[in-house]
């Protein structure tokens, strides 16, 4: 067993990189939409295109991790060298050039294509890292478990604060009203300026608090061997499969949360309970949701032990889609309609916190997999395809919702306060139907995925023998 502030350690790595993740899947396209005056179609273009950068980038990113040798190891070093330059361009993509049309779609482009890059050249090694950490296939769910705790408190945090944030440094910087100061261009960059320090002390601290414990023992060291050895790894390709269409499934609904509170909600929304009164917006719900993501994930561990990580992530997804469905029959101009709204929001996000541990723990069966079938330790390159998933899912989502708002008639235009009974009746759909669809694809891809519990301690008693032989075998 591996030492508590490890775990702790390792956990903080995915608080900073969710804080970023969940203000980019949440508000990026509100902020092209409604601060920064992208068109919904220019945006929907940007964010799917950018995606063909990061599908090669990701693996170029674990090919090149995997070939790191350091003192502090392959994966670790990239926590420390990479912390700033992440906050950097975090700033840079929430920052108005204040340039014509033309000029911005051009920063937009540019300044999203380098925060996905980074991105994917700290969080690549961070994920990988959960290979090397421990073979023990049940630790790695304990440590997958932590690293999503942090991460939905993480996320919980930047949620909750995030609009009183933009908000507060507004009205700071001079804007007359709270509705005006949200929408101020440079509260934004303000917020992300503070959120980026934050985001790079906790990377630095991942990087102090963990270790690399596990020396792979590879036969084959060529790119070409990792690239052939992976696209012949049938559980990849399914899992990929999986959280491709999971992640998907997210960014629709998480970006279409803001747009719900804001067109479809009342602005005056409330939720009463006993002699205090709380205002019902869109960052109070997010962060709701995060709360009863680390309640799932802190669930996890048991659940895996009792029914396995493949029938816990299934059961999941398609109870996520019951309530998904139930969803579109709420009243949203109720007290009632509120409560309820809520408590299907804490249920669906109490099963997202059970998956979300799930994925990276299959990730590093998966790695054990392939070293074993392939002899091939190709950690960094098999972890990096969660990370093209999450960010292609994500790309996807947010597209889709733009180009869905502009098929409904969505009006982005500024002062626009009333939306079109087409448009309210779209996003409702974006909130309910069109998610649990796509749920039940993901539930339908994990259902072929075939590295089961009994498997997977065959292969962990088979790995051991074989690293001990070829560890006494380097040392003749």
């Amino acid at each position: 067993m591996l030492r508590l502030s490890e775990k702790i350690g390792y956990g903080l790595g995915d608080m900073a990189s969710s804080t970023f993740w969940k203000i980019f899947t949440a508000y990026l396209p509100f902020f092209y939409a409604q601060v920064f005056h992208l068109s919904l179609t220019a945006t929907g273009v940007l964010m799917l295109v950018t995606r063909i950068w990061d599908a090669v980038s990701d693996p170029m990113m674990g090919i090149v991790a995997d070939r790191t040798q350091t003192r502090w190891g392959k994966y670790r070093p990239y926590l420390l060298w990479v912390a700033l330059p992440f906050a950097v361009a975090g700033v840079l993509l929430f920052t108005d050039p204040g340039m014509g049309e033309t000029g911005k779609t051009v920063w937009a482009f540019a300044t999203y294509i380098l925060m996905m890059t980074v991105y994917t050249a700290i969080n690549v090694p961070y994920g990988s890292m959960l290979g090397v950490m421990t073979d023990d296939s049940d630790e790695k769910t304990v440590f997958s478990s932590y690293r999503m705790f942090f991460a939905y408190g993480g996320s919980f945090i930047i949620l909750a604060v995030w609009e009183p944030l933009c908000k507060g440094l507004g009205q700071l910087l001079g804007s007359p009203s709270a509705q005006a100061a949200y929408l101020n261009p440079s509260a934004w960059q303000a917020a992300m300026i503070v959120v980026g320090l934050y985001v790079a002390v906790l990377f630095v601290l991942t990087f102090l608090l963990t270790r690399e414990h596990i020396q792979t023992q590879p036969k084959l060291t060529s790119v070409g061997a990792d690239l052939r050895s992976l696209l012949h790894n049938s559980p990849w390709w399914i899992l990929l499969g999986g959280v491709l269409t999971m992640n998907f499934f997210n960014a629709i609904r998480y970006s279409a949360i803001p747009f719900f509170f804001a067109s479809v909600v009342p602005a005056d929304a409330e939720l009463n309970f006993l002699s205090w009164h709380f205002l019902f917006y869109a960052g109070f719900f997010l962060a709701v949701g995060e709360v009863a993501n680390m309640a799932g994930v802190a669930c996890t561990p048991a659940l895996t032990r009792r029914f396995g990580k493949k029938t816990s992530f299934i059961a999941s997804l398609l109870i996520i889609a019951v309530l998904c469905s139930l969803f579109f029959f709420i009243p949203t101009h109720t007290a009632t309609g509120y409560w309820l709204m809520l408590a299907v929001q804490v249920a669906f996000c109490i099963l997202t916190g059970v998956i979300s541990p799930l994925i990276w723990s299959m990730y590093a069966d998966i790695s054990d997999y392939a070293e074993l079938k392939f002899h091939t330790a190709s950690t960094g390159l098999i972890f990096s395809s969660s990370s093209m998933a999450q960010k292609f899912g994500g790309a996807l989502g947010g597209a889709g919702v733009m180009w869905l708002l502009q098929a409904f008639g969505y009006d982005t235009a500024e002062g626009v306060v009333h939306q079109t009974p087409e448009a309210i009746e779209g996003i409702r759909y974006l909130m309910s139907f069109i998610p649990a669809a796509i749920a039940i694809v993901s539930a339908l891809f994990i259902a072929a995925y075939p590295l089961t519990t009994k498997r997977m301690r065959q292969i962990d008693s088979e790995l051991k023998g074989l690293r001990i032989g070829n560890s006494a075998n380097s040392e003749m």
